[in-house]
């Protein structure tokens, strides 16, 4: 069995693999503080409550965009699995070309995306990763990660407008009844919920006129789904896609 931990600023997914079938997922909170033992034992009692056996581990990999956290969790690895896990850097041998100007800037899971797309859907490619932060992650026709575009996510997006003024109240991220709102609440709603579509759609729009009317255009992360039933351009949802990257790319230093 091969686990897969996708460590973002927000929440950390964790999948487990039975071959090419991912047959467990989950997402906790990105707690920092966090010792060696209390992530160790959360993942057994995970395992436990899942019926899977932490004996069957055969590999661990990681990419972090928290760099706090990778000595915490490799030490659990360690103690807990017996195994050293595989952090994805700008040295792992990826099967694609990063063409950013210092590879080591890229964020490990921005990669990963790229490597999921390029061996599920082709190149060219767009991924929107729709995160902490949304990034948009450009996978060429010949299968290099060319860079991309990061913007202020969704829940940063929320949680400003809360923290900044002082009677606009704390909303959840929903599509609303109306576009045009009748009080606070939808107001805030819809203006988030169209702002971010058109800018998710408008970014969309202009690196398919540059790329070319093939490039495939994914989705993945907490609201992909949601953003998936008003965009006009997103093409396919794929929640995994982070997760089988990581698969891939297990496989790909195996061999």
């Amino acid at each position: 069995m091969l686990l897969a931990l996708d460590v973002g600023n927000t929440n950390i997914t964790i999948g487990a693999f039975q071959g090419d079938l991912l047959i467990g997922r989950w997402r906790l909170r990105t707690i920092r503080e966090q010792t060696v033992d209390e992530w160790g034992i959360l993942l057994r009692n995970i395992f436990s409550l899942s019926k899977l056996d932490l004996e069957s581990v055969h590999g661990v990999i990681v990419s972090s965009v928290v760099p706090v956290i990778n000595t915490i969790l490799a030490e659990m690895v360690s103690k807990y699995f017996q195994r050293e896990a595989i952090f994805v850097t700008a040295e792992t041998d990826l099967g694609i070309r990063v063409l950013y100007d210092n590879p080591r800037d890229v964020g490990a899971d921005r990669v990963v995306n790229g490597v999921a797309a390029w061996n599920i859907y082709g190149g060219p490619a767009v991924v929107v990763d729709l995160g902490t932060a949304i990034t948009f992650d450009v996978i060429s026709e010949a299968g290099e990660y060319r860079g991309g575009l990061i913007c202020a996510g969704i829940g940063m997006a929320i949680s400003g407008l809360f923290s900044k003024t002082a009677l606009l109240p704390m909303v959840s991220f929903a599509a609303p009844e109306k576009l045009i709102g009748t009080n606070t609440m939808g107001s805030i709603q819809s203006g988030l919920y169209y702002g971010s579509l058109g800018m998710i759609d408008g970014i969309l729009a202009r690196l398919r006129a540059e790329l070319g009317p093939s490039t495939k255009l994914i989705a993945t992360g907490g609201n992909a789904t949601l953003i998936r039933e008003g965009s006009r351009l997103i093409q396919h949802v794929d929640e995994d896609l982070t997760l089988t990257g990581l698969r891939l790319i297990w496989e790909r230093t195996r061999r």
